[in-house]
């Protein structure tokens, strides 16, 4: 048998919680940061085995190719439903959803607001790139004012269309939440400080600390029109201000706890 030599130098490899199946995102896309963030955690903490990932309609709908661990398909934005029953029936499994925007800020508010509420003891990880990546770039929850989409080509009027909604901010007032902040994907440093975040909330959940959810600004190269260069800038120069990152919500248990 032929021995796998390993380079001295070698700085990555992919996590053996992922599958080999080609990637379906645009070029430039952070969802698959986010996806290898979550992969090199699970394997870190010996959790794979052990993990159900729930995947909604969206851009994330084929997250359960990616991972090799269980995965089951929700209906759009019912994800934090569907997590909540895997997780009374399976306690001692860890339950985490894999939501954008458009699933989780709209269709699924419900469920997200009343899975926070209740304190279901489940992982959110939240993608936030500020439109429906898939059905075509249309306005999500979290435009920007001003931003242009498919939907919105003059820009989000926020006199007609409301403002975005800040979701990390609006559950961490929740009692339920145990640990809600926000992260983003836009250069290492803060790649690493996301990478931080997913393992905290997962290790909330193995001590049964309550909901927790990490999100994620996240870039969308094809319906921002822009290059992944481009897009990485214009998230750091757009985005950062409306959505500051920061802890929203460390409740007293999860404080004391010192994860």
């Amino acid at each position: 048998m032929a021995t796998l030599m390993v380079p001295e130098n070698l700085v990555y490899e992919r996590p053996h919680s992922f599958t080999d199946a080609p990637t379906h995102y645009c070029p430039g896309c952070t969802h698959g940061v986010a996806h290898r963030l979550i992969a090199e955690v699970l394997e870190e903490m010996n959790l794979t085995e052990r993990t159900i990932g729930v995947a909604p309609v969206g851009c994330a709908v084929f997250a359960y190719n990616y991972f090799d661990t269980d995965f089951v398909e929700a209906a759009h934005g019912r994800a934090p439903a569907m997590a909540t029953g895997i997780k009374r029936c399976l306690p001692d499994h860890i339950v985490f959803t894999y939501q954008g925007d458009g699933d989780l800020a709209s269709i699924g508010m419900g469920e997200i607001v009343h899975a926070a509420a209740r304190g279901e003891n489940i992982t959110v990880i939240f993608i936030n790139n500020a439109n429906y990546g898939m059905t075509g770039g249309q306005m999500a929850p979290t435009t920007l004012p001003g931003m242009k989409t498919t939907s919105s080509p003059d820009g989000r009027d926020v006199e007609t269309q409301g403002y975005p909604i800040r979701m990390a901010e609006m559950l961490a007032t929740l009692d339920g939440a145990g640990y809600v902040v926000r992260r983003s994907l836009h250069d290492p440093a803060n790649i690493r400080k996301a990478k931080k975040a997913i393992r905290t909330a997962f290790e909330v959940q193995e001590r049964k600390l309550g909901f927790s959810m990490v999100e994620l600004l996240s870039t969308c190269p094809s319906n921002w029109n822009l290059t992944p260069v481009e897009s990485l800038k214009w998230l750091e120069e757009h985005m950062l201000p409306f959505y500051p990152l920061g802890d929203y919500k460390v409740a007293p248990a999860v404080a004391a706890a010192k994860i």
